[in-house]
């Protein structure tokens, strides 16, 4: 069934698994979904959530089970399976982990695959990217999902989204560690998404998408030169277009959505859904031309767009954006801050968001992304029991689906 715009919303939310005590990772995911279905799986069906494997063994995908129109319970759905999930993790002395990078954990050495279901692809991809290192194994994030019905409503929405993606890691950016040292970005998992697949540079591009705004551009402009540049490797056909693209934001025609990938995962559901209510909301306002036509949001290279989501990955909500031609697609006349932006674009939207998401999205307006949170709660100090005890409180957040403001 073919949706159009803003129809309906899937939201995908990934957690690492680690142990309850030092948060080391446990490879055990394969275990979690045998004790909920009784027999191993990758995919068990919870009512209006699904749980599902990824490609390594430490990380569990909850999602919307199919599309739903309503944004507003979907926290406490997502909390409700968080629950479960830690319930039946703690038999094994584990929990889940949100953040979308664990700030102590050695790739090379904890990194398993997953080697049930699917691992002939994972496999394949090991062997040519190497995934024993953070751009894979350590790079959780949430992914919104967003329908399309025909060409028309695509070029729109594509051209939305390109636009917006630059500024959407100061608001969401939560990982700021790797391996007990702060990396100097708020967005690490983004820093190292960019270059995970540089052996096929196709795959990924400039993260921005390309100026592409029809089905037939896409797959001659993106999708051919994927197929291209993976045939010699993939001798096997086994590999999808759709799935290989890695760009920030993808186009699946074969459930006809784009679906964005450059939101790291927060602390808890209530944050990770106002965040996505968000960006959605300032999204209508892009496609319905209430901020600037869509030939203006058209005209946008990626280069130019690439640019910009390169200083935010750093400095995620602190950058400074002088750029006025971008300002203006969100009609700001001045340079201004991205976190000045997202509180322009709030204030002129809240009116669309529940007040339970205006008063979680306040918060993170008011005391900056997550991983600022983060930063600002450790203090400087890189010793492993000052990072741990910063995520046990995390883990605690997720737990109790609130949001982590450094003095829990």
């Amino acid at each position: 069934m073919k949706y159009h715009l803003f129809e309906v919303f899937g939201i995908e939310l990934e957690y690492m698994v680690v142990s309850l005590d030092k948060l080391k990772i446990l490879p055990i995911v394969d275990q979690l979904l045998t004790a909920k279905h009784g027999s191993l799986t990758s995919d068990v069906s919870n009512g209006d959530v699904e749980w599902s494997n990824e490609l390594v063994a430490h990380v569990v995908e909850m999602k919307t089970n199919g599309p739903t129109s309503n944004l507003n319970g979907l926290s406490d759905e997502f909390h409700k399976n968080v629950v479960e999930m830690n319930s039946l993790l703690a038999s094994f002395n584990a929990k889940l982990l949100p953040t979308a990078s664990h700030p102590l954990m050695d790739p090379k050495t904890e990194m398993q695959l997953w080697k049930h279901s699917y691992s002939e692809i994972y496999a394949l991809y090991n062997r040519i990217f190497d995934c024993n290192g953070h751009g894979w194994s350590n790079v959780q994030s949430m992914h919104i999902n967003l329908p399309f019905a025909n060409d028309e409503e695509f070029e729109k929405l594509h051209a939305a989204i390109r636009v917006l993606l630059p500024i959407v890691p100061g608001l969401s950016a939560s990982s700021p560690i790797f391996e007990g040292k702060y990396t100097g970005f708020k967005d690490a998992r983004m820093e190292v998404y960019k270059t995970n697949q540089k052996e096929i540079p196709e795959m990924t591009g400039k993260v921005i998408p390309e100026q592409v705004f029809s089905k037939q551009e896409y797959f001659d402009q993106i999708f051919q030169p994927i197929n291209k540049a993976i045939k010699p490797y993939d001798t096997e056909n086994i590999l999808d277009h759709h799935f290989l693209n890695s760009r920030g934001a993808i186009a699946r025609f074969d459930r006809n959505a784009i679906e964005i990938r450059v939101v790291d995962i927060q602390e808890c559901p209530k944050a990770d859904i106002a965040i996505a209510v968000l960006i959605i909301e300032t999204l209508k306002y892009l496609v319905y031309g209430k901020y600037t036509s869509l030939n203006d949001q058209k005209s946008w290279h990626e280069n130019d767009l690439f640019a910009i989501l390169n200083d935010v990955i750093k400095d995620g909500e602190t950058t400074l954006i002088k750029n006025i031609a971008y300002l203006s697609l969100f009609k700001i006349e001045d340079e201004a801050t991205v976190a000045q932006i997202w509180r322009s674009l709030y204030d002129q939207i809240k009116h669309h968001i529940s007040l339970e998401y205006q008063s979680t999205l306040e918060i993170i307006l008011k005391q900056g992304s997550l991983s600022t949170r983060i930063m600002k709660a450790t203090n400087g100090d890189e010793s492993p029991e000052a990072i741990l005890k910063v995520y046990q409180q995390l883990g605690d957040c997720l737990q109790q689906n609130k949001l982590f403001i450094g003095c829990n």
